[in-house]
C-alpha cells in the first residue's frame, strides 16, 4: 500500500489484490473507460495488459481504479507533490513598532525599513505601542500618528488587514500591492 503525504493529507492508495469495493469503475492508463467490472475482472484484465491495477478515487461511487504501471503512478504522484510544493510562497510578517512621541528621523528609518521588506514581498505589521493614559486618547489622534508613518513607506501598498485595537496598542499590517 502506497501513502502519500499531500503535507498533512494521508492519502493511502491501494492495488491490485488490496482492492476491497465489490464494483469498480475501470479506465486504462490512456483514458480508455472499460465500465464497472469486479476488482477480479478488472485484475485479470491488468495482468493481461502487464500492468497493475491501482485505485486512484476510493470514495467515488463506484471507487475508480485504473490500470497502468505502479512505478509510473509513483512517480507522476510524486512530481505532483513536488510542483504543489515549490508554488506555496511563504510570507514571512514582519514588524515595525512606534510609539506616539516617535521623532520623525526614526519614523523615516522605520519607514525605509517597512518599504524595503515591501520590496522583498514581506507583509509589514505596524504596531502603534500605547502605554498608559495613551490608550485612552482620542481615536482620530491615534489614526493621525498612525498615518504619519504611512505617509513616509515609499514602496507602494494596500491595506491587508484595517487598524485594530489591541492590549498593546493599534496594529495595521500592509502588503505590497499588486501591480
Amino acid at each position: 500500500m502506497l501513502i502519500i503525504h499531500y503535507n498533512t493529507l494521508i492519502i493511502r492508495v491501494r492495488i491490485n489484490h488490496q482492492i476491497r469495493a465489490p464494483q469498480i469503475r475501470v479506465i486504462t492508463d490512456d483514458g480508455q473507460n472499460l465500465g464497472i467490472m469486479t476488482p477480479s475482472d478488472a485484475l485479470k484484465k491488468a495482468e493481461e495488459m502487464g500492468l497493475d491495477l491501482i485505485e486512484i478515487s476510493p470514495n467515488a461511487v463506484p471507487p475508480i481504479a485504473k490500470i497502468m504501471d505502479y512505478g509510473k503512478f509513483q512517480y507522476t504522484e510524486k512530481k505532483k507533490l513536488k510542483d504543489s510544493k515549490s508554488k506555496i510562497q511563504n510570507i514571512e510578517i514582519k514588524s515595525v513598532q512606534v510609539k506616539i512621541a516617535t521623532d520623525e528621523h526614526d519614523l523615516i528609518m522605520k519607514a525605509a525599513k517597512a518599504s524595503e521588506w515591501l520590496k522583498e514581498g514581506h507583509r509589514v505589521k505596524i504596531l502603534l505601542f500605547l502605554s498608559g493614559r495613551g490608550k485612552f486618547l482620542d481615536k482620530n489622534f491615534l489614526n493621525e500618528r498612525l498615518e504619519r508613518i504611512l505617509k513616509l513607506i515609499t514602496e507602494e501598498y494596500k491595506i491587508a488587514e484595517t487598524p485594530q485595537k489591541g492590549p498593546k496598542g493599534i496594529t495595521i499590517t500592509i502588503e505590497r500591492a499588486k501591480k
